[in-house]
Parts: structure tokens; sequence; C-alpha cells
């Protein structure tokens, strides 16, 4: 890895950090609770890239493993990524990787409306692909349920796929981060 990978990396492992500021909102069916920090896979994969986004969020899965309260809340901890919304939390490093695929292979032909859906597909459909079955087995409860209760997501889900489209966007246009493959 170059130094600017690393400052890529560590740069949106902050950043997903920083996303924990806004406080979480616990949703009572699941106890798993609503944040900010799923944009940063979104950003860093949008951004960085494939390789440099999903090594910033496997930083940040793992420095929050190590107990660092890195997440909504001020949590950290093992305790976390074993808890009913660790299964969303584990595949944020591989939405980032997903998601920067996927703007890396289109970037010359990128649209908004095909970045949103890579958004929408790496950062939403993915991570709830593993979350809800997560949630069903940790809280066990069932999948239907699981799933009803990992609805109320989606309206904040909407909120940051427009935001990280808008952010991603601006930040490449400004800023060229991505070379296409």
């Amino acid at each position: 890895m170059s130094t600017r990978d690393i400052v890529f990396v560590a740069l949106f492992a902050a950043l997903t950090a920083a996303l924990g500021l806004f406080p979480p909102v616990t949703l009572p069916v699941i106890g798993v609770p609503i944040t900010a920090q799923s944009m940063g896979a979104m950003l860093a994969g949008a951004i960085a890239g494939a390789k440099r986004g999903g090594a910033a969020l496997a930083l940040f899965v793992l420095l929050v493993c190590a107990g660092l309260p890195l997440m909504a809340g001020g949590r950290g901890g093992l305790g976390i990524v074993m808890g009913p919304g660790g299964g969303f939390v584990l595949m944020w490093p591989v939405a980032a990787f997903a998601i920067g695929f996927l703007v890396e292979r289109s970037l010359k032909s990128l649209t908004v409306w095909k970045e949103g859906l890579i958004l929408v597909l790496g950062g939403v459909a993915l991570t709830y692909a593993v979350g809800i079955p997560w949630i069903a087995a940790i809280a066990r409860i069932d999948l239907a349920k699981a799933a009803i209760g990992s609805a109320w997501f989606l309206p904040g889900d909407a909120v940051k796929v427009v935001l990280a489209l808008a952010i991603a966007r601006a930040v490449r246009r400004a800023y060229p981060t991505l070379t296409p493959r």
C-alpha cells in the first residue's frame, strides 16, 4: 500500500467513527440501533474504491472488536459484533468493497441513477442479506419478525443513500480519487 492508500484507509475509518457521534435510536423489537455509521461504508466505497474502502471499514471493525468505543453511543468491544446488530457491522467492509468495485467498474458511464442503485445494492441490500438473518439467530426470533423489525431502517437508509450519493459525486468531481478498472 502506498502512503496515499494508508491515508484513505485511516480517513474513512475515522469518518465512520465520527458518524457514530450522531446519537443512536434503538429499535425495541430487534434491539438494533439506527445509526449514521452505515453511511461510512457507502462513502468509503464510492470515494476511496474497493480495496481502500474495504480496508478502511475492516480497520474500523477491528478497532471496535478491540474495545474502542467507536460505535454510536460510545459503544465498543466484541459484544457489539456478537450482538443483534453484528451482522450489519460485519458486512460494512464487504459493502464498502462491493460498492467500490462496482463504482470503479462503471466510472466512465456512471450516472446518478446507476450510482444510486450501486449504493442501494451494496450499502443496503447486501448488509440486510446478512444482518436480518443474524438478528433472527441472535435474538432468537423468526426471520419474518426480524425482517419486519428491520424495515424501520429503510427510511433512514434512503436518506443515507441520497446523502452519500451527493457527497461522493461532489468529492470525486473536486478531487478525482478513483481510476476506472
